[in-house]
């Protein structure tokens, strides 16, 4: 699979969010693989692990987010499963659930509808352990400040407006990948 093909046949090399993306893609698959390095008794492909991560936003640009240059027409909590969708028709099933599932720690159905969210109603939690730990990567790095990382302790306290099932999903990937 050619990521970056893939990617720039739905977005502007040009572009700002193309830049963000991209950058922010390669940090969160930078880190995904430092984990999986660091826990070979996983048994994870780091290919998909790649490839998955670089891929796991590329439906923001159906989002209204103009502070990152994505100007569509969807809430930004939507991009997951848009993504999903695009990763699907293009036929990467396995790669469209990782789109699906790594916002926050996870939404789960009862949480979409205890607060009227605007998705699919279904669960979009991570199940594979390549999911999880992307997922997790994802947590360290924004779109907004992308060369940064964030501390645990300031994930932490972002994921506490998630509920306390995403604080706590979140502390079991500490245990588990550090």
């Amino acid at each position: 699979m050619d990521v970056l093909r893939l990617i720039e046949k739905y977005y502007d090399t040009q572009s700002e969010v193309y830049r963000i993306l991209i950058q922010h893609s390669r940090s969160v698959a930078d880190k995904a693989l430092s984990i999986v390095r660091s826990h070979p008794e996983m048994n994870c492909d780091p290919v998909f692990i790649e490839e998955a991560a670089m891929l796991h936003d590329i439906g923001i640009i159906f989002c209204h987010a103009p502070d990152i240059g994505c100007h569509g027409s969807y809430e930004y909590i939507c991009h997951g499963y848009l993504g999903s969708e695009l990763l699907q028709k293009e036929g990467f099933p396995r790669h469209a659930l990782v789109c699906e599932r790594h916002t926050g720690t996870g939404i789960t159905l009862a949480r979409i509808e205890a607060k009227n969210l605007p998705l699919p109603h279904r669960n979009f939690v991570p199940v594979s352990i390549e999911e999880q730990i992307i997922c997790f990567a994802d947590k360290f790095f924004s779109k907004t400040k992308p060369e940064k990382e964030k501390r645990i302790d300031k994930i932490r306290k972002s994921l506490q407006k998630h509920g306390e099932d995403a604080v706590l999903r979140f502390n079991n990937w500490c245990e588990r990948f550090f």
